[in-house]
């Protein structure tokens, strides 16, 4: 099957790719000619573990190219996914779906015979009517169909998750669509994926929800990591204790600074603004996504309180800026408003990350940044774990107390165990976990 992939961004890459390991030959169109360039030449422009030898291996196949020329490769496919970006829009918060209606006229322009319209960005509800209405209204005479196809993919787990899904939701008013989205995803039967058809509405909303509820169920193990902190409580039992319950289950359930990313910030006030235009609050998500903000400023405030109150002069090097591991995404990661109440606090910020660092530097030009975690410790008056990376779970506190001017760690990602830095004479301070606790329930676990 020939497919056209409007948008070369993380959608459109990982899902152009994946789709032709599955035996499609796709092409993935971006208006940057120089990120077309790149990856012809295999330069990928975003991290993604496995995704560099997968685009080369089907690019030497001759399943996977890249082009600027729209027109063409919609001519020639049965399918054309939309999968540009959708960012929020800056006044009011809703989806600029600005992008997408864009690459509606073009591509109405360029069909040629029965062609399936697919949106695979993340859009609100009705966004395939005024796909449809457009392709109308700009080729009368065009044969299409139009469908709804959500991504559900994570960051740093993407072709896993592309290959081996939870799901596959495909939303669609127009029955010739089915037997072509079918074939799409054919090879998924193997694996037994769901496939899961609705009209193309339901599935434009399955994706908010989904992503509504995943980040209520982080903010509720925040909120919960507080209160823990009051009580004496240790958080990680308490989401080991509910995640064993079928009915919650343990995703998502791990205490830290709060989500960031390109989705779930972005989708959340999305979700809201929907809802408000058609009169149907969500409460709980307005709060959700309120919380979330106020708690990435509240991080810094816990690093101000374990330095003694103050970091006025003082040296604070981060572990981590990426909104997760496994990443080089930036977007709306807690690390930025945390570096910026630091920095409003008088301290001075050093960093580092594995992957993220480049972006980062666009970001918070006004920090220094080292080459590894032992280099921005050095002389410093507080280390703080922002991003569980791997390469930080293994750290020479040893060496970190040598080298740093005051051994203080603040754990936001709950990686260590309290005994094992506290032994090399550490002040450790974690999210949701009480100043003395017992550990019996973390060494179970640990076992398991």
């Amino acid at each position: 099957m020939k497919i056209a992939m409007i948008g070369s961004g993380y959608v459109g890459l990982v899902s152009g790719a994946c789709l032709a390991d599955f035996g499609h030959d796709v092409i993935c169109v971006d208006k940057d000619p120089e990120k077309i360039v790149a990856l012809r030449a295999g330069r990928i422009p975003i991290y993604e573990p496995g995704l560099e030898e997968l685009v080369a291996s089907n690019m030497r196949a001759g399943r996977l190219a890249f082009s600027t020329d729209l027109a063409a490769a919609v001519a020639e496919a049965a399918v054309v996914f939309i999968a540009v970006g959708t960012p929020a829009r800056r006044g009011d918060g809703h989806a600029d779906l600005s992008y997408v209606y864009g690459a509606s006229r073009e591509i109405a322009r360029a069909m040629r015979g029965f062609t399936v319209v697919v949106t695979k960005s993340t859009v609100p509800v009705g966004t395939g009517d005024e796909v449809e209405r457009i392709l109308r209204a700009e080729n009368p005479a065009a044969d299409f169909a139009v469908a709804s196809n959500p991504e559900f993919l994570r960051e740093g787990a993407a072709i896993s998750d592309f290959k081996r899904p939870d799901r596959i939701v495909v939303g669609l008013d127009d029955e010739r669509a089915r037997p072509v989205m079918s074939e799409v995803y054919r090879p998924l039967y193997l694996n037994a994926a769901p496939l899961l058809f609705t009209d193309r509405r339901t599935s434009e909303l399955i994706k908010y929800a989904a992503n509504g509820f995943l980040a209520m169920k982080i903010t509720f193990i925040n909120e919960m990591a507080d209160l823990c902190e009051k009580v004496g409580a240790d958080v990680q039992q308490v989401a080991r204790g509910i995640g064993l319950d079928n009915r919650i289950g343990s995703k998502f359930l791990h205490a830290g600074p709060g989500f960031g990313g390109s989705c779930f910030p972005k989708d959340t006030l999305a979700l809201i603004k929907t809802a408000q235009d058609h009169e149907a609050p969500l409460r709980l998500i307005e709060t959700t996504h309120a919380v979330n903000d106020q708690r990435k400023r509240a991080m810094a405030r816990k690093v101000i309180a374990a330095c003694g109150g103050s970091v006025r002069d003082k040296t604070v090097a981060l572990l981590g800026l990426t909104f997760k591991p496994n990443t080089d995404d930036m977007r709306e990661a807690p690390s930025l408003a945390i570096v910026q109440a630091l920095q409003d606090a008088g301290a001075v910020v050093r960093a580092y990350d594995p992957q993220g660092m480049a972006a980062a530097r666009e970001m918070m030009p006004s920090i220094d940044y080292g080459s590894g975690p032992y280099d921005v410790a050095r002389d410093a008056d507080a280390l703080v774990i922002i991003t569980e990376w791997d390469a930080f779970r293994a750290l020479d506190f040893k060496e970190l107390a040598r080298i740093m001017r005051a051994p203080i760690l603040v754990d936001l990602r709950n990686i260590y165990r309290r005994a094992d830095v506290v032994g090399h004479g550490f002040t450790y301070v974690s999210i949701g976990r009480s100043s003395v606790s017992l550990e019996e329930g973390s060494l179970v676990q640990a076992a398991e």
